[in-house]
């Protein structure tokens, strides 16, 4: 089968559709790497449903690696871009979310060269924060503790931050981060543990402090 051509336009059409469903016939669902590889050949429900298992917790990832959501949804677009690129080259070599986490690191890193003036400051939307369905008291409680998570994450060091992100965001295993930061698994290992030690003492710190 011929490979499939994607045009900016059909790629902004195809973000907005619904996942298609395989159907029973085609057994169960594949992994992310044979879906890759069915893309590959042509399958576009193949990158649909590729599309919809992951763009919910990459652009999360995003988001709260660059806290800005202007600029994270730019980089979301232009990640998927990328994979759709290199799909005649894609070889499942490493797990699909490997691939995909590194592709989304160095977007990020290359966005930081353009714009050195970049300033990581998150947009906090107060009312999706809170939990409508709770009491005021309680839904105000876990708002503060989410401010306060997202300021000690700013003053966490890039490579914290960033491991920290790939470890809750994405659920990559400490195996993965290493690959994708390219760092030993103990030095992947020992960040995580310090990005938790000073998350956990931010979010345990009285309300007053903010």
């Amino acid at each position: 089968m011929a490979s499939l051509v994607t045009t900016a336009s059909s790629w902004t059409s195809l973000c907005k559709r619904e996942a298609l469903a395989y159907a029973p016939a085609m057994g169960p669902i594949p992994d992310d790497s044979a879906l890759m590889l069915r893309y590959r050949d042509g399958d576009m429900a193949a990158f649909e449903t590729l599309y919809h298992r992951h763009n919910d917790t990459l652009y999360r990832y995003l988001l709260r690696l660059c806290g800005h959501r202007h600029t994270a949804e730019d980089l979301f677009q232009e990640v998927w871009g990328k994979i759709i690129k290199s799909r005649a080259s894609y070889r499942p070599s490493a797990k699909f979310t490997t691939f995909l986490y590194r592709v989304a690191r160095n977007c990020f890193i290359d966005y930081l060269r353009r714009n050195k003036r970049h300033s990581n400051n998150f947009e906090l939307d107060e009312e999706r924060e809170a939990d409508h369905g709770e009491q005021p008291d309680v839904s105000t409680e876990r708002l503060l503790a989410r401010q306060r998570l997202n300021r000690a994450l700013l003053e966490l060091p890039d490579e914290q931050r960033d491991t920290f992100l790939l470890h809750e965001e994405a659920g990559l295993t400490i195996e993965q981060i290493a690959a994708v930061t390219g760092c030993k698994r103990e030095t992947a290992k020992s960040r995580l543990r310090y990005a938790n030690n000073k998350l956990r003492e931010a979010i345990a710190e009285p309300a007053e402090s903010l």
